[in-house]
């Protein structure tokens, strides 16, 4: 009953909002029903009953598709990301307003319902219900509460999601009559004995999604734009939550189903991630906007990500495994900053900051550790994943990690920068009259830093959480390397 509980709260919750009118009223009612969620997701990692973390009941009967819900180590901790996530978002903007705030925290739980959906679905159809809905609640909360330019970047967010959507409903199908029983059953659907042609006809009509989603180069125009535009809290879920769609799909759909496409283009998708990850950080070290910078940041972290998957080497998928996490946990505490001074000083541009420390010396802290975590200095949590998802990628190929890790030094070098000129150096006008962070967004980022710290000590319990994810994933690819 787990899993449902973890969807259906938020969906009722979400639902029931609509209907609040009241901007504090609809702010209370969604924080409690995301702690309610965060503590069902809390309890789902003490529990080890399969017919607790399992449910499944007729759906449609004459396509052969069910409503099948299961929770392994990673949907257990993607599941615990999506639920930290939004009641970190809503503790540290509590403060923000909207216009029409019952139908703003409507959408955002509607959008967690779809997200805790897709790292649940043991049914591909069922899987991409979810994918849709938890797309839908961000068009309309990028359309409705963006930035001046909000329309046209969303149209180009919306193409950009429909065509790989599309894509991958027609793969969802062409599988789908391939299976013995004509069911969507994921079971089924890893049965299904495929020849090298149609693994890689389906390879790509599932990765062209799941590339869209993350998203790697040369998929990622769409995100940079849509980042900026979006409301900061909306930009926290899509950046710390939503692109692990991508990277799950990866892994649960992609792997197991095409390993031998998978071995046939790995080089390929490694290229395309490296390219990506250097091309994002040359652009972050340019940039004069806070949330773009943060943006393109995360197209390099989520490009070493794809790489180290694509690597094939275990020890590189268990430090993806624990970089999810932890990369939702850093980049979300990098947005709460960005947010926490837009909302105070009416800017992000960094030619108009500097000497914010002097004013603000409480946020200025925080953000140095949210920095330091996110170029993976040891003993913070990025170290460990970065650590693993390199050695993976070294143990595939020795230049293509000595490339690869250059982004690293890049990283370095624009997380500085950003520190350097927002609260360093000549005070400008606009922060001469500065005061620090209020209490509820130090909360959050202190909640976030004491994350970052503990799984930067002790990253074992994310590692110790997945490894079964990990070893049924790659006993499919080394069945296929040894053919």
């Amino acid at each position: 009953m787990i899993p449902v509980l973890l969807i259906s709260i938020p969906l009722i919750t979400g639902f029931a909002s609509y209907f609040i009118n009241n901007g504090k009223g609809a702010k209370i009612w969604s924080l409690l029903s995301s702690v309610i969620t965060l503590g069902i997701a809390i309890a789902a990692l003490c529990t080890t009953t399969k017919s607790q973390l399992n449910f499944d009941a007729v759906w449609i009967p004459a396509v052969g598709s069910r409503v099948t819900l299961a929770m392994d180590g990673m949907s257990k901790m993607l599941t615990l990301l999506t639920a930290v996530s939004l009641t970190i978002v809503f503790v540290a903007t509590y403060k923000n307003q909207y216009d029409k705030p019952g139908s703003f925290y409507a959408l955002m739980l509607l959008m967690q319902a779809g997200l805790m959906g897709v790292f649940l679905a043991s049914d591909c159809l069922l899987f991409y219900f979810f994918w849709e809905l938890a797309l839908i609640p961000a068009y309309f909360l990028c359309s409705k509460w963006g930035g001046e330019k909000r329309i046209q970047v969303t149209f180009k967010f919306f193409i950009y999601t429909f065509v790989g959507s599309l894509l991958m409903l027609i793969g969802i199908l062409y599988l789908h009559f391939k299976t013995p029983d004509l069911s969507f059953s994921i079971q089924s659907f890893y049965k299904i004995k495929l020849t090298t042609s149609e693994q890689l006809l389906g390879f790509w009509l599932f990765f062209i999604a799941f590339a869209i989603k993350m998203p790697i180069f040369p998929f990622h125009t769409w995100q940079p734009d849509t980042y900026e535009q979006s409301p900061t809290a909306v930009t926290m879920m899509l950046s710390g939550v939503m692109v692990k769609m991508g990277l799950y799909g990866v892994i649960r759909w992609l792997l197991p189903l095409f390993p031998a496409a998978v071995l046939k283009f790995d080089q390929l998708i490694i290229i395309l991630s490296v390219i990506g990850m250097l091309y994002a950080s040359l652009i972050a070290i340019r940039q004069d906007d806070i949330k773009r910078l943060i943006a393109y940041s995360s197209i390099a972290h989520i490009g070493l990500m794809c790489a180290a998957i694509f690597s094939t080497q275990q020890i590189g998928l268990e430090g993806v495994m624990v970089q999810m996490f932890n990369h939702g946990i850093n980049v979300i505490g990098l947005w709460i900053v960005a947010d926490a001074i837009e909302q105070q000083l009416g800017t992000r541009k960094f030619s108009e900051l500097g000497g914010l420390a002097q004013r603000a010396p409480g946020l200025a802290i925080l953000l140095v550790v949210m920095i330091l975590a996110n170029i993976a200095l040891p003993l913070t949590n990025a170290f460990v994943g970065e650590f693993l998802m390199f050695n993976g990628l070294f143990r595939y190929n020795i230049w293509i990690a000595f490339i690869a890790g250059i982004s690293v030094i890049l990283a370095a070098v624009y997380s500085l920068n950003m520190v350097q000129k927002i609260f360093y150096g000549k005070t400008m006008p606009a922060t001469e009259y500065a005061v620090d962070a209020n209490a509820n967004i130090k909360f959050a980022l202190i909640v976030l830093v004491i994350i970052v710290l503990i799984l930067g000590v002790y990253p074992q319990p994310v590692i110790k959480l997945t490894e079964d994810s990990v070893q049924a994933v790659m006993a499919t690819i080394n069945s296929f390397k040894v053919q």
